[in-house]
């Protein structure tokens, strides 16, 4: 499993913001969540369901809800999973997906 650096970014600025509103248990809880999503994911990937969002890009994507507030959204590439975004569900989701880079992953 590969994270791109726009997807990193999203998710410690996520983890960033629950720390400084929430406090450290908070951010544990939501790090351990994070962890075992994306164990699951590693062997199961094809767990979430198709991102309507990115429907019309060239690659296809998933996506799996994390913690009520939040989404990993993904792509499988040659039996790698991509995390390509990790989205706070209460934004304007077409933002969010106009800001995925459908290029193929390296």
């Amino acid at each position: 499993m590969k994270w791109t650096p726009e997807a990193k970014g999203q998710w410690r600025e996520t983890a960033f913001y629950i720390l400084h509103k929430f406090g450290k248990n908070a951010k544990d809880a939501f790090m351990q969540e994070i962890r075992q999503t994306s164990l699951l994911l590693g062997k199961f990937p094809n767990m979430g369901k198709d991102e309507p969002l990115l429907a019309d890009c060239k690659r296809s994507y998933r996506s799996i809800v994390v913690g009520r507030l939040n989404k990993i959204v993904y792509n499988i590439d040659n039996g790698v999973v991509y995390i390509v975004a990790f989205w706070d569900t209460r934004r304007e989701p077409k933002t969010q997906a106009g800001q995925v880079n459908d290029q193929p992953a390296e």
